[in-house]
């Protein structure tokens, strides 16, 4: 099993921040594949069918479209009493999506990646950023600007072979040596105030570590991990369901995805009312960072896709290979089995 980036990334992103606390780090590969349940009913008025999509972990500025879908009624418009729900102790977000224990879920291309080449039968349906906002942060007194200034630097860190492996692959775009970075473990301390003290680089999620650097009145300088290479520009996060809920419930499929994509796309046009939802629902966040990245993300959830949450085979095949040929996945995967836009309403 292959241990991923984002688990960590996505942990250490919240959890200093002790209401925002998750960890989910490998795929299980022995749980029995289950059914989805029978198909569901047409929306009524006198009826709604019960539907529950999972987070990947506590509500942030990547899951508003999902609260502003039923903050507007557009999952009751549907038919659906959609609940959204927590990760669960009995098992990641993959795994209870895929095994139909949990009909939807928020995830990341790396873990749907993960999952296929693992024949765990997890589907993305649409893509909810278009572009990877993350990358390697550091505070401007440092002078890292590029690759060749990592050399002789800190880098903190969780220890990940995936992690380095990207690391490397920054390096050796500009002819820089790996070698001469101090690579350290950073655990749960805070990554901002680390920049400042112990550590010259980390990596971030700017779109929520990077907008508390904002608040904070600390400047970072960046580099992108889309700019690292173009096969780590992929999705993250997705939204997921399992192969068998494709299969016996396309109508409902198709109903909730409307609705969510009715959801980011109000959110895309009105994040300062969209931000407001979310803080009614996450009322342990900050508001203020709340509000300053919804003003942020709201743009990036579509970006210059021609839909939001439209996907592209070529981004999933390209970082499957990157995977592949740094032997961090066991095989390669069928794109067209990783994803699908058919869910997706049409334009």
């Amino acid at each position: 099993m292959t241990r991923l980036i984002t688990n960590s990334l996505r942990n250490k992103r919240f959890k200093s921040r002790p209401a925002l606390a998750l960890i989910t780090v490998f795929i299980i590969l022995s749980l029995a594949l289950t059914g989805c349940g029978s198909q569901a009913p047409a929306p009524s008025s006198q009826s709604l069918t019960p539907v529950t999509i999972m987070l990947d972990w506590s509500p942030n500025t990547n899951h508003t479209g999902l609260y502003v879908a039923k903050d507007k009624g557009y999952f009751k418009d549907q038919g659906l009493d959609v609940q959204i729900v927590p990760p669960s102790s009995q098992g990641t977000v993959e795994q209870l999506v895929a095994t139909g224990k949990v009909a939807f879920g928020v995830s990341q291309q790396e873990q749907v990646t993960t999952a296929q080449a693992n024949d765990l039968p997890l589907v993305s349906l649409a893509a909810v950023i278009q572009h990877n906002t993350s990358g390697f942060a550091s505070v401007p007194e440092r002078n890292i600007k590029t690759a060749k200034d990592l050399e002789g630097k800190t880098y903190g860190g969780w220890g990940l072979p995936s992690e380095e492996a990207v690391l490397k692959a920054l390096m050796q775009k500009e002819n820089a040596d790996f070698s001469k970075v101090k690579m350290v473990n950073i655990g749960e301390a805070d990554q901002l105030t680390l920049l400042t003290k112990d550590i010259d680089a980390t990596w971030i999620f700017y779109g929520w570590t990077g907008i508390e650097a904002e608040l904070r009145n600390q400047p970072l300088n960046m580099i992108w991990l889309k700019d690292v290479d173009p096969a780590l520009d992929y999705y993250t996060p997705v939204i997921t369901t399992g192969e068998n809920n494709l299969k016996t419930n396309p109508d409902l499929v198709r109903r909730f995805m409307k609705a969510t994509s009715e959801g980011y796309e109000y959110a895309i046009k009105n994040p300062a009312d969209a931000a407001e939802i979310l803080i009614k629902n996450a009322p342990e966040a900050n508001p203020d960072l709340i509000r300053k990245s919804q003003a942020w993300l709201s743009p990036q959830y579509q970006a210059d896709a021609p839909r939001w949450g439209e996907q592209k085979t070529a981004v999933w095949e390209n970082y499957a290979k990157w995977l592949v040929e740094r032997k961090l996945l066991p095989k390669m995967i069928d794109p067209a089995k990783a994803f699908t836009n058919e869910f997706l309403p049409s334009k």
